[in-house]
């Protein structure tokens, strides 16, 4: 294995798994994916990896509430291990459905409600690195990230969003149109530590710049989701 070994946690329902995997591996990863149930019967699958994912993709089919079911999954089963995947230095990574999970999970600050129009949107969406933030799997990006958004449930929320801003806890936020009402624009957030990161939008879905819908308008390499995992890849790797 020459790549940072990286791990893909899915559920049933998870679809968005093989995407992910094809991201990492262009950021210098060796992804493995593996189900929540083989994960809690093999705990220590997890000290094999240095980064790990939360992919997206209606996990339980949004049953009882999006990724209500696969966090429960995650307390039950893992309970403080990916905090110590964490602790011990492990870069973890939500998207979308896997944002909802972390937060369900009390991982990640705050929550993910239905959007504000009441309708699933599925868009190309931008995206603005916050300069001052403590999420490593941002740092460094300057040019707006251009991706794609599927949600039903993304308008984020939090009682404290200036104190999110205070201890640099928002790591993304919409550049220009809100899709789904999320507070402060935000996308996504990271935890005290900047090693985990949730976001609504799939930067995994943007790696090569023929999958812009505008690739003949827009320089589309500078506005590569890639950026965002190879980044978590490279810190991983240290």
């Amino acid at each position: 294995m020459n790549g940072v070994p990286a791990l893909v946690i899915v559920g049933p329902g998870t679809n968005r798994d093989p995407d992910m995997s094809l991201a990492l591996r262009l950021a210098g990863a060796e992804p493995r994916t593996v189900g929540i149930a083989d994960l809690v019967r093999d705990l220590s699958l997890l000290d094999t990896a240095a980064v790990a994912v939360v992919a997206g993709g209606f996990s339980h089919g949004d049953a009882l509430g999006a990724g209500r079911l696969l966090a429960l999954d995650l307390v039950v089963g893992l309970g403080d291990r990916l905090a110590a995947f964490v602790d011990d230095g492990g870069m973890l990574l939500g998207v979308c459905n896997g944002f909802q999970v972390l937060t369900r999970a009390g991982l990640l600050p705050g929550a993910l409600g239905h959007n504000e129009s009441g309708r699933f949107v599925c868009d190309w969406v931008e995206l603005d690195a916050v300069p001052d933030s403590v999420c490593r799997w941002t740092a460094g990006i300057d040019d707006t990230i251009h991706c794609p958004i599927a949600h039903g449930e993304g308008r984020y929320v939090h009682p404290d969003v200036a104190g999110l801003a205070r201890e640099g806890r928002i790591a993304l936020r919409y550049a220009g149109a809100n899709p789904n009402g999320s507070l402060d624009a935000i996308a996504g957030v990271t935890d005290a530590t900047g090693r985990i990161l949730g976001l609504m939008p799939h930067p995994e879905n943007h790696v090569l710049a023929r999958q812009h819908p505008r690739r003949r308008h827009v320089d589309a390499d500078r506005h590569l989701g890639l950026q965002i995992i190879a980044n978590g890849v490279r810190r991983a790797a240290r």
